[in-house]
């Protein structure tokens, strides 16, 4: 098993990683995991972890990393908005089937509100890509 480990291990954190090189040399065959950096994934920021330098390849498997991270996180998000419309499609049918007019009452004015604002802010970015494809801004 020790042989098919990748060499570097990325604790995933909310904005990053913690960064390990991992090392299986020791005559023990034990797994060793030895703190290299810190990553931001928001600014772009790599930080070595106390004293050490980063090699090229460790910089080059970080920045990788960071780009394959990115994109996954990119994937999730609209993964996330496609999933929140069909349960708002889920949500209109209970309302017009299911729904007691007290569970109505517990969930129309939150969800007009929502409803509302998010209209708004899609109403305005429309536009606004609208009118930057015709020039106008």
């Amino acid at each position: 098993m020790s042989q098919d480990l990748p060499p570097y291990y990325f604790r995933v954190r909310e904005n990053g990683a913690f960064v390990y090189r991992i090392d299986t040399a020791d005559r023990m065959r034990r797994i060793e995991m030895d703190q290299i950096a810190v990553v931001n994934i928001r600014n772009g920021e790599i930080k070595p972890h106390g004293d050490r330098g980063l090699s090229e390849a460790d910089i080059a498997a970080i920045t990788a990393w960071m780009e394959e991270r990115i994109a996954l996180l990119a994937k999730r998000d609209i993964d996330d908005i496609l999933r929140a419309i069909d349960h708002m499609n889920l949500t209109t049918h209970w309302a017009q089937s299911r729904a007691s007019e007290e569970q109505l009452e517990t969930v129309t004015d939150a969800l007009l509100l929502a409803m509302h604002d998010l209209r708004t802010v899609l109403v305005r970015k429309k536009a606004d890509r609208v009118m930057r494809e015709r020039g106008m801004v």
